[in-house]
């Protein structure tokens, strides 16, 4: 896909994100729109070569919608300045909404592409149970923490939203409680997209989602 080209066209709607901008720059989002799914399509059938789970994720409904809620918003641009895609076995973009693990990515107006691989905010049911095989599990999920190569890609998991206490129903001498306290799990990256590394997006996002696969 022509890369650099959205982050253009997301650039300049930044700067002029309004409805009349938007309907004389509607061709080129289309263009862009079409070229993002078929990447997205791509990335998908790359990813089904480890994840076969995958494999029946729908490109079209793996994409994150444009236009922005303004129902309870004090915001009142009209649209994102990102494009975004969560790929998941379920078919469902959230994991909030039970999706299950995904494989996340987003490219903004700043070019920086965003790499995520896991659930962020499950459920509470799900959240529970995420946290309850860690408690049973916990040899195994340090021995994927610690794999070199998640290491090398990822570092540790996100913790930007965390307990200040166990939660509820755990005690506070169980191995790795501070990830017991974690609302996501989740590892991240993200890259700053130019000229010269562009034309390896797709190969940049696979070498993330395998590292990931694991802990996915």
């Amino acid at each position: 896909m022509h890369t650099l080209e959205l982050i253009r066209f997301l650039s300049e709607l930044s700067e002029n994100n309004s409805r009349a901008w938007f309907a004389m720059n509607e061709p080129r989002y289309l263009i862009l729109r079409e070229e993002f799914t078929q990447l997205v399509a791509e990335v998908i059938a790359d990813i089904s070569h480890f994840d076969p789970a995958v494999s029946h994720c729908n490109a079209k409904k793996a994409l994150f919608r444009f236009h922005r809620d303004l129902r309870f918003s004090a915001d009142r641009r009209p649209y994102k300045t990102n494009f975004s895609s969560a790929i998941t076995a379920s078919g469902l973009r959230r994991p909030c909404q039970g999706g299950g693990p995904a494989y996340y990515f987003h490219i903004d107006a700043q070019g920086l592409l965003f790499i995520s691989a896991g659930e962020f905010g499950p459920p509470p049911g799900r959240l529970r149970a995420i946290r309850q095989q860690l408690v049973n599990d916990a040899s195994g999920f340090e021995q994927i923490l610690t794999q070199p190569r998640l290491q090398a890609t990822f570092g540790d998991l996100y913790r930007g939203n965390t307990l200040q206490r166990p939660p509820k129903g755990f005690a506070a001498d169980l191995p790795h409680l501070d990830y017991l306290k974690l609302k996501s799990f989740v590892v991240r990256y993200k890259y700053q997209l130019d000229a010269s590394n562009a034309p390896q997006l797709r190969s940049i996002l696979m070498e993330h989602f395998n590292a990931a696969y694991p802990f996915v």
